[in-house]
């Protein structure tokens, strides 16, 4: 405790550290006060009712910290910007190009991936814009709208989007932390309070043991987070002594740490945006004077919202993409390489082939209990809706591991602010 008082009398001393947060603070309340300024011609009723009979874009509200659930002006959140961002990490494993610029030329090639995924931004939040405003149109929470109001709503929300993804960009630069990260955490954090009060307002004696029950699996929920989160598997490297003269160089032992979560929470936000699309489609011709395709969109729609079916597809859905990110962003192939050059090995392993080969074995065993461990997380909110069939007691997985892993990010980044003050 003392070392933590320590810690914190350090941070709010030191000049730089201390305005690296004050600048994010700032920039969160900047945030929250444009998620709660709504765009003109809602129908509130209508705009509650459809959020109730909609688990989807309940989902998707998260990642817009909230702003999607009243309409506000960043009611698309970074979402725009988070894909853009997987889009062109896919296209890495089918452009050689764009995987070189990603993963082999430095800083400089990642500052050129970063602007590629800020204009890819622009035309994913015009068509994730036009998408949720003719739904909305649709289902009668912006009834009326003529193309003028229309066109003005769709500038002014994807406004929104690109300046929440330049004020993320600023945070990351000029605050702690991952900046689209922290705007997701602000998010969650900030509807804390509502959903406390909603729980609380609907507690009755009789449920006093789910909650305590609750209470204890949220605790053993998060200690889980933490270990799997910080969990990695130590892989031995020697390198090889070198002569030069007279001197000796290298001979010396260290390793490679492999994160048992490799993709940390893409892998869930991949999952909901694939069962997002028929969700979406479905919604917009439900209504249409085909009755064929108004029959089929129902049906969908009736499918989607049988909780075990859609939880078992988000699972295998978060599960399989678990596999997918890791591939994508870990590369046994280079690692071996770049190991080989640098004249190191892995004890009992030859360098090259055989190194890339015992990297994959180690890589797909120990993915296998990061993907478990995503997919059981990813479905827990319906699981406790299922079993205690309270609605507000839910334990958002999600939302849990987003705040933990940001939280670690944050205690990390500031323990090595900290570290180099003190030297």
């Amino acid at each position: 405790m003392s070392g933590f008082a320590e810690k914190l009398t350090l941070l709010l001393r030191d000049k730089m550290l201390r305005n690296r947060l004050l600048f994010v603070l700032g920039a969160l309340a900047v945030f929250r006060l444009l998620a709660s300024v709504p765009i003109p011609g809602i129908n509130a009723a209508q705009l509650q009712q459809f959020f109730n009979n909609n688990q989807f874009f309940g989902l998707l509200n998260l990642f817009s910290g909230g702003g999607l659930s009243n309409l506000s002006l960043v009611l698309l959140g970074v979402g725009p910007y988070i894909t853009a961002s997987i889009i062109l990490q896919l296209l890495t494993m089918m452009v050689p190009a764009l995987k070189q610029l990603y993963q082999e030329e430095g800083e400089a090639g990642r500052q050129r991936f970063s602007q590629y995924t800020r204009l890819l931004t622009l035309p994913v939040a015009v068509l994730q814009g036009i998408s949720f405003l003719l739904i909305l149109q649709r289902e009668g929470v912006m009834p009326g709208l003529t193309s003028f109001q229309f066109a003005v709503n769709l500038l002014v929300i994807v406004a929104g989007s690109l300046l929440l993804m330049w004020i993320g960009e600023l945070i990351s630069e000029f605050g702690l932390g991952n900046g689209v990260s922290v705007l997701i955490f602000a998010g969650i954090v900030a509807r804390l309070p509502r959903d406390a009060s909603q729980a609380l307002f609907s507690f009755t004696p009789a449920q006093l043991p789910v909650y305590l029950a609750f209470a204890a699996a949220a605790v053993a929920v998060v200690a889980a987070v933490v270990v799997i989160t910080e969990a990695e598997r130590p892989v031995p490297v020697t390198y090889a002594k070198r002569v030069r003269g007279m001197k000796f160089f290298g001979g010396a032992s260290t390793y490679l740490p492999l994160r048992l979560n490799q993709a940390g929470v893409i892998p869930i936000i991949f999952a909901l945006s694939l069962l997002l699309i028929p969700q979406m489609v479905a919604t917009f011709f439900a209504t249409s004077t085909h009755a064929w395709l108004a029959t089929a969109s129902n049906a969908v729609l009736h499918a989607l919202q049988n909780l075990g079916l859609y939880g078992t597809l988000y699972f295998l859905l978060v599960f399989l993409f678990t596999y997918f990110y890791t591939a994508v962003t870990f590369d046994p192939h280079q690692i071996a390489e770049n190991l080989q050059k640098n004249g190191a090995f892995i004890p009992g392993v030859r360098p090259g082939p055989s190194t890339m080969e015992y990297l994959g074995r180690v890589i797909t065993r120990i993915t296998f209990v990061g993907a478990l461990f995503l997919g059981l997380i990813a479905v827990m909110p319906i699981a406790m809706q299922s079993v205690t069939g309270i609605t507000t007691l839910t334990l958002g997985g999600t939302a849990l591991l987003i705040v933990v892993s940001v939280i670690l990010d944050l205690a990390r980044r500031i323990d090595a602010q900290i570290s180099i003050r003190e030297y």
